[in-house]
């Protein structure tokens, strides 16, 4: 009996061709700096759920319920640099968590939130720590300290996608396989819930 070719997935934020070009020049900046690897342009992307080795018919079942998550776009806003020791890997993330009180860290959590709600429904395992959101920007770097962000990056998150991770010679090279329109209408700011702000996560990737 033959078995289906398994195909490792994740779910993520891809930026638009001016903030991906921003974002490599700040990772070749750091590296300059650091050391390291800088992420091809291409790659650069913000995880929203890493599902992992799945077969085409499980390809099916995350396209189609990720085909019914309804959430508005927002405005992401990249205003911190990081660096995990593990793996050297440089990365510029939010200040603001998803639990955020700000509007646009309401409406991105609400998109973390219904899409591992989803994920987990259709017997899916999703790690169970909090998301930091952030981009890689460089793999292998040594830092002892990073600079301040001087000028946030940030773009309209106005779609999310499916994608393939296929392993290369060397690193590794995505693929989207779908994508998905947020597409509610941003709802106006005196209509939100107003909820305190929360703590930072410890860091995951």
């Amino acid at each position: 009996m033959s078995t289906a070719q398994k195909h490792r997935v994740f779910f993520a934020l891809w930026p638009d061709a001016e903030t991906a070009s921003h974002l490599a020049a700040l990772g070749e900046n750091l590296v300059g700096d650091c050391g390291g690897r800088v992420m091809p342009v291409t790659n650069l992307h913000m995880t929203l759920a890493f599902i992992g080795a799945v077969t085409p018919a499980q390809i099916e079942r995350l396209v189609a319920l990720a085909a019914g998550v309804r959430c508005e776009a927002f405005d992401l806003r990249l205003d911190r640099l990081g660096f995990w020791p593990q793996g050297g890997i440089l990365w510029a993330g939010c200040r603001q968590v998803p639990c955020s009180a700000l509007p646009s860290g309401r409406r991105q959590h609400r998109l973390f939130a219904e899409l591992a709600a989803g994920v987990r429904a259709a017997g899916f395992a999703l790690d169970a720590r909090p998301p930091v959101p952030h981009v890689t920007l460089a793999r292998r770097a040594r830092c002892a300290s990073l600079p301040r962000l001087g000028t946030p990056v940030g773009w309209r998150a106005d779609e999310f996608a499916l994608v393939e991770s296929i392993a290369q010679p060397v690193g590794v090279r995505y693929r989207v396989l779908e994508t998905f329109t947020l597409d509610l209408p941003d709802i106006p700011i005196s209509s939100l819930p107003h909820h305190g702000g929360c703590a930072c996560a410890t860091p995951v990737r």
